[in-house]
């Protein structure tokens, strides 16, 4: 009489382990877009807060100049250069985001333009009129 056998066989567990390091290689690229993705937040929303500073205190004093402007967050390090009339924004990435750069400029012949000059290899090319925060998402 044969015996029934206990456990699992080394064909059997060298199985499981080939499809758990296939899912693990497709999920991980598409999660750590998803980290960074959530990074950018900060850029976009520290941008556009220091953008409504900026004309609140123009409503005030009716010239950029004067106001005090920059500030860091975790992932971003934010620059202003200002004219009596024109701001320029400037967010400039760090750390886990440190080849992102995003810009937000006020000219009075063109309006407000947001621009991302750099961005990750593989996330696209460099954009002139919109905020690239998706990879693979077209300059519009």
């Amino acid at each position: 009489m044969a015996m029934a056998s206990k456990g699992f066989t080394l064909i059997e567990l060298m199985v499981t382990i080939a499809i758990i390091a296939i899912l693990s290689a497709i999920a991980y690229p598409n999660y750590a877009d998803y980290v960074t993705r959530g990074y950018l937040v900060d850029a976009t929303n520290g941008m556009s807060s220091l953008q409504a500073q900026l004309e609140q205190f123009y409503q005030d004093n009716r010239k950029y100049t004067g106001y005090s402007c920059g500030g860091n967050t975790k992932n971003f390090t934010f620059t202003c250069t200002l004219t009596d009339q024109e701001y320029l924004i400037k967010a400039a990435g760090a750390g886990p985001v440190s080849a992102f750069t995003y810009t937000y400029t006020y000219t009075v012949a063109k309006g407000l333009i947001k621009a991302t000059p750099n961005l990750k290899n593989g996330w696209g090319s460099a954009c002139d009129s919109a905020w690239i925060v998706k990879k693979g998402q077209p300059c519009t």
